[in-house]
């Protein structure tokens, strides 16, 4: 062989080389398509909605890999159902492709429950769905916070916040009204700045701005001598007043002279 080679001249030597290059090249590319099957395709049929063993059986029938990708809760799906797959269906790939899948779990998980009070109904429906959690239904009660979340409840009772709950569970809210309790306007004459100030946060009911006399220095310890509004109305009915409502004051710094009982025609029953 090594004679073969050197009895030939140069250039000969190279042409042959050359050749047993093209020669080798050419086989490869013919070994790689035939290693890789190259030109041999399949389309994934659509297996999202089956069951996984389902699912599994008819692409491995086809040839393909099947690999569990992701496991999500969805409480509207079939437990262990796939809800994903990728490739989508009717992609073209080659045989021996992995298919990944994703299913539902067969438990919903646990989660802790949202703090709802106090927000907005709108804020609560968007918690509730980034939680995972259904509205169920809605009630309202007498509060001056419209459509605020006054409670949160689960299977008719009120549930804290951070408490474990299933995913899916339904939720129901106590929304305000927008309108308070009405009762009857209290009569605040006599009483110190501090009493009525209680007495009214108590119920729902703000105090304004004072206005006050000159000499008082102490406004906590002044004394009532003027409402608005009054208890009463000029024509002797009760006024009446709602959660949310203000009712100013008039101080000063001595207490005022107690007014005839018939004057106030009190009511027993009233607020």
């Amino acid at each position: 062989m090594f004679k073969f080679i050197t009895g030939k001249p140069l250039w000969a030597n190279i042409l042959f080389s050359i050749g047993v290059v093209i020669v080798i090249f050419f086989v490869f590319l013919q070994s790689l398509n035939f290693i890789t099957r190259h030109g041999d395709t399949l389309t994934i049929p659509a297996v999202t909605g089956k069951s996984f063993n389902e699912a599994k059986a008819a692409l491995e029938a086809k040839g393909f890999e099947v690999q569990i990708q992701d496991s999500v809760y969805n409480d509207t799906a079939a437990a262990l159902s796939v809800l994903r797959q990728f490739p989508e269906a009717d992609a073209t790939v080659k045989i021996n492709r992995t298919v990944y899948l994703t299913i539902n779990r067969a438990v919903a998980p646990l989660i802790e429950m949202p703090n709802l009070e106090g927000l907005s109904f709108r804020s609560a429906e968007i918690a509730l769905s980034q939680y995972g959690l259904k509205l169920g239904d809605t009630s309202y009660r007498s509060d001056f916070a419209k459509n605020s979340v006054l409670e949160q409840q689960f299977n008719g009772q009120r549930i804290k916040p951070g408490t474990k709950i299933s995913m899916g569970s339904i939720i129901k809210l106590i929304l305000g009204s927008g309108l308070g309790d009405e009762f009857s306007v209290p009569d605040l004459y006599g009483k110190t700045f501090g009493e009525a100030k209680i007495l009214l946060e108590a119920n729902g009911v703000a105090i304004g701005n004072p206005q006050v006399t000159s000499d008082v220095t102490d406004t906590l310890n002044a004394f009532i001598i003027r409402q608005s509004p009054e208890r009463m109305t000029p024509d002797g009915r009760v006024n009446r007043i709602r959660q949310g409502q203000i009712i100013d004051v008039w101080l000063q710094t001595q207490r005022p002279a107690a007014r005839p009982a018939d004057s106030l025609n009190e009511h027993p029953n009233d607020y």
